[in-house]
């Protein structure tokens, strides 16, 4: 798996943990939050935990103080085979969650692989789970390089979110109208495109030179300004040759070169900011809505049919909506050791044995098979050397993808059915 798709599912499925746990409530303060830094001894998170469930037993509810014991020994076992802290640490959520009729049911959710290092120890127990800091780890930390400039001034810094910052302000102290004449106003003409010239050469080597810093998170770069100057640069050749590939057309025509002018160009190019970023989801899905059309397509959707094809090694690339949130549940029987998995979405009920027909309260989750069905599939697609492909669900391709193709679709190396 690339470290780009490995990224974007870590912070896909901690968004998705987000959004389950930001739903999640108790029916007291019986909700158990652990979170464990890098720098925090495993050992001795286990041995707090070991006090705080001693403390628990002087909870005066018997039903808290039965489902706050459950939490933190539910915390306890999670953590209990580990010999040292994850690299990036690791959060547990656990207890008894309410699920509607005034019924609840132990749920544990544990991030050990998020997509940043989390800051800080925290032991909560409440009636909703603590994610500050999961929500911090998620705020978007893509940018865009925003440049504005004319003959008299530029400026340049970056556009993240609804958020713009002007790293810098340059004046150029180009000579403006001048009296002389005859010759003295052809060599006053060509000093004043002179120093043009090195204005829009010293312009372009800061900005580049700030944003070649932060090349990884850049998405592209926006340039605007009042009249032709912004053209002139381009067709110049000023800016760092890693900095210009990413220079996206068209230009922009704002008012002003200054941090003013920022804001406005970030308000003209908001558009194309979007676009920038969606546009290669939307050619993937157009290609497969164009291919499943024709008579022999090297397309296929649905989950029966595009995990057949993984496993014989047809798949180019797999698409798999931001929206799929089903899992491939693992349940264990006690009466027949029977095990077998089902695809599901979050939190159903638990549905008899299969093969001995018992009761639900018979049967018992089995967590070390339970996975979500996009990090299986994105396995299998490992095995084939398929490409992955995240769609999110921002365009009109890819609500089309969630919603008439249940979020999972391929496009094959070969016609196939």
């Amino acid at each position: 798996m690339s470290e780009d798709l490995e990224m974007q599912q870590r912070r896909l499925r901690a968004k998705n943990a987000l959004d389950d746990l930001s739903n999640m409530r108790g029916m007291g303060t019986e909700l158990v939050t652990v979170i464990i830094p890098p720098d925090r001894a495993i050992h001795d998170v286990r041995q707090q935990l070991s006090q705080e469930l001693g403390q628990a037993s002087n909870i005066k509810s018997k039903q808290t103080k039965k489902h706050v014991s459950d939490a933190i020994e539910s915390a306890i076992s999670s953590i209990n085979n580990m010999k040292a802290t994850p690299e990036n640490g690791i959060a547990l959520f656990t207890g008894h969650v309410i699920v509607g009729n005034n019924k609840t049911r132990m749920t544990t959710i544990v991030i050990d692989e998020p997509p940043e290092p989390f800051r800080s120890f925290r032991y909560r127990c409440d009636s909703t789970f603590e994610v500050t800091q999961l929500e911090d780890m998620l705020i978007d930390k893509t940018c865009y390089g925003i440049f504005v400039i004319d003959r008299g001034e530029a400026a340049y810094g970056v556009a993240s979110g609804k958020s713009v910052h002007c790293q810098e302000e340059i004046q150029s102290n180009i000579m403006g109208k001048h009296r002389q004449g005859g010759q003295s106003a052809q060599r006053f003409e060509r000093l004043i495109e002179e120093h043009a010239h090195k204005f829009f050469k010293r312009t372009a080597e800061h900005a580049s030179s700030y944003w070649l810093g932060m090349i990884d998170n850049m998405e592209g770069i926006i340039i605007g300004g009042p009249g032709g100057t912004k053209d002139q640069v381009l067709k110049g050749e000023f800016f760092h040759h890693e900095i210009a590939k990413l220079v996206r057309k068209p230009t922009f025509d704002v008012g002003y070169s200054n941090e003013s002018g920022l804001r406005e160009l970030v308000q003209r190019a908001g558009g194309l900011m979007h676009e920038i970023e969606l546009d290669a989801e939307r050619q993937l899905v157009d290609q497969f809505l164009t291919e499943i059309m024709q008579q022999h397509p090297k397309a296929t959707y649905g989950e029966m049919m595009v995990r057949s094809a993984l496993e014989q090694g047809a798949v180019d690339t797999l698409l798999l909506s931001e929206g799929l949130r089903k899992i491939r549940q693992a349940y264990t029987c006690r009466q027949c050791q029977h095990g077998w998995q089902i695809t599901a979405e979050r939190l159903v009920e638990i549905p008899p044995c299969p093969s001995c027909n018992a009761a639900s309260d018979q049967i018992r989750d089995d967590p070390d098979n339970t996975i979500s069905l996009m990090d299986e599939l994105t396995l299998m697609a490992g095995h084939s050397s398929s490409k992955v492909k995240l769609i999110s669900m921002d365009t009109e391709e890819g609500a089309t993808l969630m919603e008439a193709f249940a979020g999972l679709a391929a496009l094959l190396r070969y016609p196939w059915s």
